[in-house]
């Protein structure tokens, strides 16, 4: 068993981490997280400021978590008001996952319009029917497909896994990925703008699931994605930087324009600055949590 021994400095908490919805292929079996991260099946646990884990290296766990980020100094910046200041004490030790690129694009064509449990669903569901069986533990475990899997599969196929509309955007960005025609790892290295309109090209992905690419995936932790809950949060807290009308309006609306939701996701860059990303999980998991539609740490407690 590997283990890594955190430094007080630097909090994390992997329950928090793992629970807040940026990520949808991890279950927790009695004090154990399992989940399958680049083609590997593995498991790890927290115990106060010891981080257990096997099948994988400790160099692997600390990438996939982000654990050389500056957290503190990262809080510290996003924490520009007495509601931030709150969801920072709460839920200090959440961290942004470095999540695989191409997974992570699937995963969020997937999610809009969608809950959680529902997207786990589909996710396990495309695993199982493509990707490759691997066992750990005495457990099954499936890799997520690839590209070039997924862009042989009749549509057919792919709505058997509970894609609905979703199946057509799947095989189209399958197709452009599989056959070299969209270089999704580039992205890393282009301006964040420029990153965002290659991403809004692709079938399926409007503003906010290019948001969240960036932001879970592609280093990009100035992204700022605005679902139904950053809404509510900043037409609750942060409506004195608009326009009376604005706030109205968006507020009695179920979906927003692009115009609007453009709007609010400046706004949430420009407010919070670099670690925008950041600001949004804290917000979106401690209004969840508050509303009682995510778990506690309390509820992980054993």
């Amino acid at each position: 068993m590997g283990k890594i021994f955190l430094s007080p400095s630097q909090p994390f908490d992997l329950d928090l981490t793992l629970c807040c919805g940026q990520a949808f292929r991890w279950d927790r079996i009695g004090e154990w997280w399992y989940g399958v991260v680049a083609n590997q099946p593995f498991k790890v646990r927290q115990k106060g400021n010891i981080v257990e884990f096997e099948n994988v290296d400790s160099g692997f766990l600390e990438k996939h978590f982000r654990l050389g980020d500056d957290l503190p100094s990262i809080l510290k910046q996003i924490a520009k008001d007495k509601h931030a200041e709150e969801a920072v004490k709460a839920l200090n030790g959440l961290r942004i996952l470095r999540q695989d690129p191409w997974e992570c694009l699937i995963s969020y064509i997937c999610a809009t319009y969608k809950n959680i449990s529902a997207i786990k669903q589909m996710l396990s569901n495309l695993s199982q029917k493509f990707g490759e069986k691997r066992v750990f533990e005495n457990m099954v475990f499936y890799t997520f497909p690839t590209p070039e899997k997924l862009a042989k599969a009749s549509l057919q196929e792919l709505a058997s896994c509970g894609l609905g509309y979703r199946a057509k955007y799947v095989a189209e960005t399958a197709k452009k990925v599989a056959n070299g025609g969209f270089a999704l790892e580039e992205l890393k290295m282009k301006p964040f703008e420029e990153a965002r309109e290659m991403l809004l090209t692709l079938p399926g992905i409007g503003p906010k699931v290019a948001d969240c690419i960036l932001l879970f995936s592609l280093e990009r932790l100035e992204a700022f994605p605005v679902d139904v809950w950053i809404k509510r949060i900043i037409t609750k807290y942060y409506a004195n930087y608009f326009e009376g009308e604005f706030v109205r309006r968006i507020s009695l609306k179920k979906s927003l324009t692009k115009a609007e939701y453009e709007k609010l996701s400046f706004f949430g860059r420009k407010y919070f600055g670099s670690f925008a990303g950041y600001a949004q999980e804290y917000l979106f998991h401690y209004e969840r949590l508050k509303a009682g539609k995510a778990k506690s740490r309390s509820s992980f407690s054993l």
